[in-house]
């Protein structure tokens, strides 16, 4: 089943800075381009770290106030996070200002991926990398969200030809496919109750899918028998093993 790659929606011109950009450069690329943070690359184009707008924020904010003691006399705090802090506090570059390693993805990753990452990493953008690991691009959420887009009718389509009729093996007209607002329901009778679960997995991996809704039945219950005693054919057998 093909999917849409990160390659296919990201943003191919990307505001970079070097390991030695000025920290008021750095600044100025943020505000100028209005986004709110961009990677930093060496010279081979390699992505080295990020720089965001609380990165640059940080530093204000370790700054002491003019009525604090000199750091010295102040309280040493020996968190992880504090010493990071403390070091982004008087940063002058971005390689000083930069948070690594980097959250990337390749391009040819699934928007699906792309979306998995920024979740677990809680990142706002991913630089986009290609096979030798040099940038190429990058993605925000909001280029992943387009995906969800997509119009009701091409999930549809795309639900009755992969997997239907190219996974299953089934006629068309065998299961009612129903698709509103991304939401996809499945009304019908499969010949084994172990296509159930593999007709639901795939279509919730299509593009613009928002969830899926199970109405299908069985004629044989094949939930009893090993694998290697199922009959299985088509794209369904490697489905079925994953599951």
């Amino acid at each position: 089943m093909k999917h849409s790659k990160i390659g296919s929606v990201m943003t191919s011109e990307v505001v970079s800075a070097r390991y030695g950009t000025p920290f008021k450069e750095v600044a100025r690329l943020l505000d100028t381009h209005r986004i709110s943070g961009l990677p930093v690359i060496d010279a081979d184009d390699k992505v080295i770290g990020v720089v965001s707008e609380t990165d640059l924020l940080v530093r204000e904010a370790e700054a002491p106030a003019p009525e604090q003691p000199p750091r010295r006399f102040r309280l040493r705090r020996k968190h992880p996070v504090a010493r990071k802090d403390r070091s982004k506090a008087t940063a002058r570059t971005a390689g000083q200002l930069m948070s690594r390693p980097p959250v990337c993805v390749h391009s040819g990753k699934s928007i699906a991926e792309g979306a998995r990452r920024m979740a677990q990493h809680r990142v706002e953008r991913l630089p986009v990398i290609d096979d030798e690991d040099r940038l190429v691009g990058i993605v925000t959420r909001r280029d992943l969200l387009q995906v969800f887009l997509r119009p009701d009718d091409g999930i549809r389509h795309e639900v009755i030809e992969q997997v239907l009729v190219q996974a299953l093996w089934l006629a068309p007209q065998t299961i009612d496919v129903q698709v509103r607002d991304g939401v996809v329901t499945l009304d019908g009778q499969v010949e084994r109750r172990s296509e159930v679960p593999i007709a639901l997995h795939m279509t919730r991996e299509i593009d613009g899918v928002v969830a899926v809704v199970d109405k299908l039945t069985y004629r044989v219950d094949d939930s009893h028998l090993q694998p290697s005693d199922q009959a299985l054919r088509g794209v369904a057998d490697d489905w079925l093993r994953k599951l």
